[in-house]
């Protein structure tokens, strides 16, 4: 049952948040934990969070506590980049990116000119993101207009924050996929007005890939991003070694990859660039002065075979990074099993992600690479209370090595790495158990 949105609610339990990155400052200094906390909101925002036994006294008696003891509660999942229609091909056996596309994400992109698929699947993919604790999300539709448009819709209703667009795409894909320059630009435009800033809905202007656009349709975007305030930009960038090839073949004037997307001013704060594995030291060096952002998708990098995200190498230029489950080339809508490939990705270039660092990426830093961070991503007063509750207890086996532990971080390691959408209690959306 919903509870009145003025009415004062509290819950108990463990609680934990981020308040800075744990690797630029000392690691104790950048979170805030309870043992035996009291988290309490009105009105869908955090009114304030502390100890249990100093909040509860404060209480009227008619507020009922919520009672997660045992349990810790932290804000909500950000997934900085992952993909709806592909929900149907998560798992798809055996390609690299290129082939992959041709043989298992056109394919399937191309039933959602079927207004029914299309809002089926958004039914399940928006259902699995909750399940998985992920409270916001930046989201690739399709090319056809209402693919975005269901989403929209759907997500309104579960009162969700939401970044999405359609797809642009007018070259060097199948017939059924492509629409021209104006066509997209109208199109976008269309659901810009209707949808961005209502309710907890933004849009991104979404052009595929650079090799999927012209340059007409690169320029068009260029002013789409113009047209309103706030929107955002949501495309990917250096995933794949022979994409980075075709980059050069299909625009000679380029001195790199990123470079085409700076020609038309698409490259700045409120940018995302998903993937940037294999990016120049420049190309770093230029992201980080845009303000621009990168969504680090360790597990679809290591499904599709597109190599290793150097994180040490953009967070020490000072870019923000966010993770990306990267669903359907990613294999789990759980944030926790994408923090273990993470784990697993740096671990293979000598570099480390420690258990706070991921967690803060997984909340506060994908808040702050979409610029939200005075919305989600903390739990300080004042901010929207998207909130998962984890449990340490989910299966035997975490149960078991959680039991020999000796602190939060060790506890924080072992969820990430053995822990799925079962170590998942229950999400908040603006306090609402979703």
């Amino acid at each position: 049952m919903n509870p009145d949105k003025n009415t004062l609610q509290a819950f108990k339990s463990s609680i934990l948040f981020f308040t800075d990155d744990p690797d630029r400052i000392d690691p104790q200094g950048a979170f805030t934990y309870h043992e035996e906390g009291l988290l309490l909101v009105e009105q869908g925002y955090v009114k304030e969070v502390g100890p249990f036994s100093e909040l509860a006294q404060t209480l009227p008696p008619e507020v009922e506590i919520t009672d997660y003891t045992g349990k810790l509660i932290i804000p909500g999942f950000v997934d900085t980049h992952i993909h709806y229609p592909q929900t149907d091909i998560i798992a798809s056996y055996g390609k690299q990116l290129l082939e992959w596309l041709e043989k298992c994400a056109f394919p399937i992109e191309g039933k959602f000119a079927d207004p029914d698929y299309a809002g089926e699947v958004a039914d399940f993919f928006l259902q699995e993101l909750l399940k998985n604790g992920t409270t916001t999300a930046q989201v690739m539709c399709t090319v056809h207009q209402q693919s975005a448009e269901i989403l929209f819709q759907k997500s309104l209703e579960k009162n969700l924050r939401l970044i999405t667009g359609k797809t642009l795409m007018d070259c060097n894909a199948p017939e059924y996929l492509l629409d021209d320059a104006s066509k997209g630009f109208d199109a976008s435009l269309e659901l810009i007005e209707k949808w961005h800033g209502l309710g907890r809905l933004s849009y991104a202007v979404t052009p595929r890939f650079a090799i999927t656009s012209t340059e007409s349709q690169l320029e068009k975007t260029g002013d789409l991003l113009t047209s309103r305030m706030g929107l955002y930009l949501h495309t990917h960038l250096s995933e794949n070694r022979d994409e980075v090839g075709m980059i050069k073949t299909l625009f000679p004037w380029s001195r790199d990859y990123l470079d085409v997307y700076e020609r038309y001013a698409l490259v700045g704060p409120g940018t995302t660039l998903a993937h940037s594995i294999h990016l120049t030291q420049q190309e770093t060096e230029r992201i980080a002065l845009s303000e621009a952002a990168i969504s680090f998708c360790p597990s679809s990098n290591l499904f599709i075979g597109s190599g290793l995200f150097n994180l040490e190498q953009a967070t020490s230029t000072g870019i923000a990074v966010g993770i990306g489950t990267d669903v359907g080339g990613g294999t789990s809508f759980s944030m926790l099993k994408t923090l273990a490939e993470g784990y697993k990705v740096l671990q293979l270039q000598g570099q480390s992600l420690s258990a706070l660092k991921a967690f803060y990426l997984a909340t506060l830093g994908g808040a702050k690479a979409l610029g939200l961070d005075n919305k989600i991503g903390t739990l300080l007063p004042g901010r929207e209370a998207d909130f998962t509750v984890l449990n340490f207890n989910a299966t035997p086996l975490i149960e078991r090595r959680v039991s020999m532990s000796e602190t939060l971080e060790e506890r924080l390691f072992i969820l990430m790495m053995l822990g799925d959408e079962r170590s998942i209690s229950s999400t908040h959306i603006m306090g609402t158990l979703s």
